[in-house]
């Protein structure tokens, strides 16, 4: 064997474990997510939440705290409410209890061999959250749909960004636009690396940057009632190593 077939042989052989770590991993994450919306009720906290999400990967992916980096966890939890557009995780000691009339957003995580499957899914007991929900289901669905190797990730953004401005929803009487959050993006994901340095935007940029064959990529959008922008604020609960740190 030369060394073209060898090196042919070997991108075979990554290009094989890649999809089955990723089937693997989007089934396992879809079982925890259908799991998740039947274990949630109003009353319960936010830690217990995110344990039950926790505990259930560390069940299906055989998590071994041994080797950590093989399967597990994917990010840390977050289970983001109402005007908390993301990236909210109970710290030790919160004792924030859900509300039937909360906006909840849970997104987790899921990772076999370093392949990272990230999804999200928003809920709600109280039926007013209902349009704006349907509103963001639509904008990702959307996203999904346009994206695609050579496909502009400014010009994705454009498509979710006009789905998602399509759409009204009621408040106490008041009707209020969706706006898209323009300063959150999606993602591409790398190995072990859930950023993995392209932004896909949820707005219309002049960002002509491709998507390429090969690539691995989160679609997130987020819908606002308010004026369409996030500032951090609260603790910080979310924590990641930093891959390029000088050693």
């Amino acid at each position: 064997m030369d060394s073209d077939e060898q090196k042919a042989k070997e991108k075979h052989v990554e290009w094989q474990t890649r999809i089955s770590s990723v089937r693997e991993g989007a089934e396992i994450h879809r079982q925890i997510r259908q799991a998740t919306q039947q274990y949630i009720q109003p009353g319960m906290t936010m830690v217990q939440i995110c344990e039950f999400i926790e505990q259930s990967t560390q069940k299906l992916t055989g998590y071994n705290p041994e080797r950590p980096l093989d399967r597990g966890y994917g990010f840390p939890t977050g289970c983001s409410l109402n005007n908390c557009a993301a990236h909210y995780t109970p710290n030790p000691g919160d004792k924030t209890q859900l509300k039937k009339t909360d906006l909840c957003k849970i997104d987790f995580g899921v990772q076999i061999n370093g392949y990272i499957i990230d999804s999200a899914f928003s809920m709600s007991f109280d039926e007013m959250h209902e349009p704006l929900m349907q509103a963001v289901k639509a904008a990702t669905n959307e996203g999904v749909r346009v994206m695609g190797i050579d496909a502009r990730l400014g010009e994705v953004g454009a498509a979710i960004q006009e789905v998602m401005e399509s759409h009204e929803c009621v408040y106490n009487g008041k009707t209020y636009k969706v706006k898209a959050i323009q300063n959150l993006n999606g993602h591409s994901i790398g190995p072990w690396v859930i950023h993995g340095g392209k932004s896909v935007p949820i707005i219309k940029t002049e960002d002509n940057t491709k998507m390429e064959e090969g690539e691995l990529y989160a679609i997130e959008t987020f819908g606002s009632t308010g004026k369409g922008f996030v500032y951090g604020d609260g603790e910080s609960s979310h924590f990641s190593m930093i891959g390029d740190a000088a050693k």
